[in-house]
């Protein structure tokens, strides 16, 4: 059975693939780019292991530990899980829960990440090169990062999935889980200036005097409590293996064991509840009214941007970038806290959230779903169908960008930027929104569909997302640098000259580039019809 399902998870990754050249092109990128990562963790990793092994090895545990967490956490906030193999469609075969277990995990195994993971893993073990014992350790532990990596993702989405059916919850959880992120930089500044001071072999206290010791006693005092923990045990065993501590090395061992089992059993016991009794999309509450149909014109422009102003008001799979916004202030006020720029790094915020609401509409078609027929079917122009899509993130984003350049101007007391500031979050909003209009009817990819977990990742989704997003920072960057320069010389000069100019050439830029995306899009829109309708149909 095992081998079975890791067959069927190559199959449907290969007919994926043959399916979408995009989603081909996205995964050649994203195996590129793992290759290359690793190949340069290794590398630092065998020099400093030649040099230095002991604290490389303490380097990297307090880094792989950074990697274990986020394999845990990431996927509740961001991609998901790969839903490849979903579970609750192997309720109807009679295939022993322990057996589906397994074979879940093995072909869980079979992605980008947990290939790049696993190298990163085993390729860092030659920092230990000098020490075939210690390597032989590094080696095994790197087998337990992999095993810790994808039993922790599955048993830790599955808890949390039928708390994230439900928004209010899932954006709770969301603040819950972004504080501690946040408090990693002061934590860091904190950390550092304790570790300035160490205990030597005789327990006198003695000041370390340059920023090298400095960071090398925070990385040592971090790496020591790490490796107790199970995110850092694994990649600690070679150390204790080096240092002859086999005591040690058996602790260790045995909080890998038990966090491995504990991993098991939560995730055995989810998946025998999903079995035996499966989620259901939450039936819709009582309606009242026709909302935003009765408010905008009976037209095709306006009842496009109705359903799609529903969307981000009663979607939770839009929740997502809208939660985002409110909390970019709090971390880039924590960040500026930390690193001692202050509150000018505030200035960031407002251009940084227009980004994010243009690109939050480069995927409307997919999120669409079967509802997507009925604009083929009724023949929705292509200038009624972008500009629907378009206007109600306007009406939103506008308001929106002022307040938030308002607010970053008063925190950070420049009065004097706000003109750039204005000009440059216009001119991303503009920018980013006539670009999504392009690429949405260019380019769809797999989402959840209306009504499932937000936690479900379609294969090809993340490579996806991640190609759209890359190349559609790449176009707003361009279209946008003219308005880029005239900002920064506003806010750095300060030349209140220069923010105006700034202001009259982000708005030109921001309609330049809206007309011509939206309409440029609406040609693909009403060219490629057919086959939009045909991918969203097979994203089943």
């Amino acid at each position: 059975m095992v081998a079975h399902l890791v067959r069927l998870k190559l199959r449907l990754l290969a007919n994926t693939l043959r399916r979408s050249a995009w989603q081909t092109i996205g995964l050649c990128v994203a195996v590129l780019y793992g290759l290359t990562v690793v190949g340069f963790l290794v590398a630092m990793a065998v020099v400093g292991g030649r040099s230095d092994p002991v604290l490389t090895g303490q380097v990297l545990t307090v880094a792989g530990a950074a990697v274990v967490l986020a394999w845990w956490v990431v996927p509740l906030f961001a991609f998901g899980v790969d839903a490849t193999l979903d579970p609750l469609r192997f309720v109807t075969f009679a295939i022993p829960r322990r057996r589906l277990l397994a074979g879940l995990a093995a072909a869980s195994a079979v992605s980008v990440p947990a290939a790049v993971t696993l190298l990163a893993a085993l390729g860092t073990a030659f920092a230990w090169s000098s020490d075939p014992p210690a390597l032989v350790a590094a080696a095994v532990g790197g087998l337990a990062v992999l095993a810790l990596c994808i039993l922790g993702s599955r048993a830790v989405t599955s808890v949390f999935a039928p708390l994230l059916e439900s928004r209010r919850y899932r954006e709770v959880l969301t603040v819950v889980a972004i504080v501690p992120l946040l408090l990693i930089g002061p934590a860091i500044g904190w950390w550092s200036g304790v570790a300035e001071k160490s205990v030597d072999e005789t327990g006198v206290t003695v000041t370390m005097t340059g920023p090298g010791n400095a960071v090398a006693a925070s990385v040592v005092a971090a790496a020591d409590v790490v490796a107790w923990t199970p995110f850092g045990a694994p990649w600690a065993f070679a150390g204790a293996v080096h240092e002859g501590e086999w005591g040690l090395l058996a602790a260790r061992v045995v909080v890998v064991a038990v966090t491995l089992g504990v991993l098991w059993r939560v995730w055995d016991r989810a998946l025998a509840r999903a079995l035996v009794s499966p989620r259901r999309a939450a039936a819709g509450g009582r309606v009242r009214g026709l909302g935003w149909f009765s408010r905008l014109p009976a037209t095709p422009t306006g009842a496009v941007a109705a359903r799609c102003a529903t969307y981000w008001v009663r979607d939770p799979r839009y929740a997502t970038s809208l939660a985002m916004v409110p909390l970019l202030p709090i971390a880039l006020a924590m960040v500026g806290v930390s690193s001692g720029v202050g509150a000018g790094l505030l200035l960031v915020v407002p251009p940084l959230a227009a980004f994010i609401l243009g690109f939050g509409v480069s995927n409307d078609i997919g999120y669409d779903n079967t509802a997507f027929a009925l604009h083929v079917a009724t023949g929705v122009p292509g200038r009624a169908d972008r500009w629907g899509r378009v206007l109600p993130v306007l009406v939103l984003g506008v308001p929106l960008v002022v307040a938030l350049s308002v607010a970053a101007v008063v925190a950070a007391d420049r009065w004097d930027a706000l003109p750039a500031l204005l000009g440059l979050s216009f001119g991303v909003l503009g920018a980013a929104l006539g670009t999504s209009s392009v690429v949405s009817a260019r380019m769809v990819y797999p989402v959840p569909r209306p009504g499932e977990s937000a936690l479900k990742t379609p294969q090809g989704a993340a490579l996806a997302t991640m190609v759209a997003q890359s190349a559609a920072f790449g176009v707003v960057l361009v279209l946008t640098l003219p308005t880029i320069v005239l900002a920064l010389r506003g806010i750095l000069g300060p030349s209140a000259t220069t923010g105006g100019v700034a202001v009259v050439v982000g708005l030109l830029t921001a309609a330049v580039a809206l007309v011509v995306g939206v309409r440029w899009g609406a040609r693909v829109y009403e060219r490629r019809q057919p086959e939009l309708l045909a991918q969203v149909a097979a994203f089943r």
